[in-house]
């Protein structure tokens, strides 16, 4: 079995398969995607999988939380022993630089998290017994991924570790801090670290800069720019929380965050407004076009069919009527829900 393997949120499968044609199509390769409701993957079957790979990269695809190049298929595994059998497959691609063993993140996959610890102890010294695996982490060399869907039915893949999540299933451990005003800001929290590296974030995310946060209430998105010492004006007509406005770092504005206007161009803005996504993504625009601020992350709040071509809409025409050259990254993070996640910055 050629193709990519792709993680994504459980109800999803039908938009990222979508949208994994599309993109596969506008690159010039011939396939089709395989899926199921509520399985918490897709598979994408074409003849040069590692072409498709390279042309069709994990940073660009919204719906997946992880892309990775497929090249096994195994049934009826027996459960004695599902290490040499994987052994046989595995054996002729080179080495391996780590191994993760996975599981759907569905309510169908979750069961196997058991299977999935106790076979990556049984296969890991299997491997670099053949010379397969290297003896310590090295992110120079392709990653092996076994994704078990049954306890006798796995499929192997890899990974290029510069084009793909480094989390297993590719989902980051994000604690909730007891204190946030809400849950909302593990979001932003996720949003910063997925988007930015670590010199990245240094460079545009300085202590001392000033932010909006559209829509604030009750004011988890505001009190994390805090958290990097940023000054937030947090607009909105409902009440802030206590723990937000006690990091005196915030001003509280009683106003539309689709009416108000900074009187000052500022570094960033944030918006996480229940509203429609092509009303969202207009305005958002509009900030960009004023030259209201230089980098911002929103949420866009997705209906419940043609999530994919609503999606590609309303990014097409926020980054048309922005006006200007930006670098544009969305993604369905693991806290997010019926969204996606927007960061844009000007080039």
């Amino acid at each position: 079995m050629n193709g990519l393997l792709c993680y994504c949120r459980q109800g999803f499968e039908p938009d990222l398969a979508a949208e994994l044609s599309e993109r596969a199509a506008n690159a010039g390769f011939h396939g089709y995607a395989k899926t199921e409701r509520n399985s918490g993957y897709v598979t994408y079957v074409c003849e040069d999988a590692a072409a498709l790979s390279r042309s069709v990269r994990y940073h660009d695809i919204v719906f997946a939380r992880q892309k990775l190049e497929l090249f096994a298929e195994l049934k009826d595994l027996n459960p004695t022993d599902r290490v040499t059998p994987m052994l046989e497959l595995i054996a002729g691609r080179g080495r391996f630089g780590d191994i993760l063993v996975e599981h759907p993140d569905s309510d169908e996959g979750k069961p196997l998290s058991g299977l999935a610890r106790a076979f990556t102890n049984a296969l890991r010294p299997a491997l670099r017994k053949r010379g397969l695996l290297s003896d310590k982490e090295d992110a120079r060399l392709p990653r092996l991924h076994v994704f078990f869907l049954a306890g006798t039915h796995a499929l192997l893949a890899s990974s290029d570790p510069k084009d793909s999540s480094p989390f297993p299933l590719g989902v980051p451990r994000l604690r909730a801090q007891a204190n946030a005003p809400s849950r909302s800001a593990l979001k932003l929290d996720e949003a910063l670290m997925i988007f930015m590296s670590d010199e990245e974030r240094a460079k545009i995310l300085k202590p001392g800069m000033h932010a909006a946060d559209l829509g604030a209430a009750p004011g988890g998105w505001s009190w994390i720019l805090t958290k990097h010492g940023l000054h937030v004006s947090s607009i909105d007509n409902g009440p802030m929380s206590e723990t937000a406005m006690a990091t005196g770092l915030i001003n509280h504005i009683r106003a539309d965050g689709f009416q108000w206007q900074p009187p000052r161009k500022l570094e960033w803005m944030v918006c996480d407004m229940v509203e429609s996504p092509r009303k969202v993504a207009h305005r958002m625009a509009e900030w960009f076009a004023n030259g209201w601020c230089k980098h911002a992350i929103f949420n866009l709040k997705l209906p419940m069919k043609k999530r994919w071509e609503e999606t590609r809409l309303c990014l097409d025409e926020f980054e048309q009527q922005s006006g200007k050259a930006l670098h544009m990254h969305a993604k369905q993070l693991y806290h997010d829900r019926e969204e996606i996640t927007v960061f844009a910055t000007v080039i």
